[in-house]
């Protein structure tokens, strides 16, 4: 599972280097969504994802890119505290930017707040249902607090936007053994 948090830390700082004017709004995103559900190329998936990321990550306010990249390097550094104050202010600046609220469940997470972390999940599937990265993530919450079923659940959400995540996969095959095992 600290798998996903790596590789969400990793697409967000591939997308950091975009200069593009974009959101979760951007009309290009459907053309992607759809690209992959079509695709069970490994390779072509991952580069639809990160274009998805890549867009995501951008806004089209030069102050929360700014933001985004000063939390970015923050969360790298595992500096949560300024990281989450960097996506609380792109929150109050841009309050309709689905990453600002994901990036902050994000650093949440990690530092063990799942509920504040659930609740900046609903603020980003409000904005964006499709948002793999946060119902991945949101698997990941339920998995810390031992809601294994909701975890499942969440993750299969995941999957059914995004069928290319090989490691949401592992984490439901891990978390139904482990419930097989506890019902035994």
């Amino acid at each position: 599972m600290q798998r996903s948090v790596s590789l969400l830390l990793s697409l967000a700082l591939l997308g950091a280097a975009v200069p593009a004017q974009a959101d979760q709004n951007d009309p290009r995103l459907n053309e992607l969504f759809a690209r992959l559900q079509k695709t069970d190329n490994r390779l072509e998936a991952g580069t639809i994802e990160t274009d998805i990321w890549h867009i995501w990550y951008v806004s089209p306010n030069a102050e929360v890119n700014r933001l985004m990249e000063q939390g970015e390097q923050a969360m790298a550094r595992y500096d949560m505290r300024t990281a989450i104050g960097a996506f609380t202010k792109i929150i109050e600046i841009a309050p309709d930017f689905a990453e600002g609220w994901n990036r902050r469940a994000t650093a949440l997470y990690m530092i063990g707040q799942y509920e504040a972390s659930r609740a900046d999940v609903a603020e980003t599937l409000a904005r964006e249902p499709r948002h793999f990265g946060a119902l991945s993530g949101l698997g990941l919450i339920n998995a810390a607090e031992d809601k294994g079923e909701a975890a499942i659940e969440a993750w299969e959400k995941a999957l059914d936007v995004n069928p290319n995540m090989p490691s949401v996969q592992q984490n439901i095959d891990e978390m139904k053994a482990k419930l097989a095992e506890d019902n035994i």
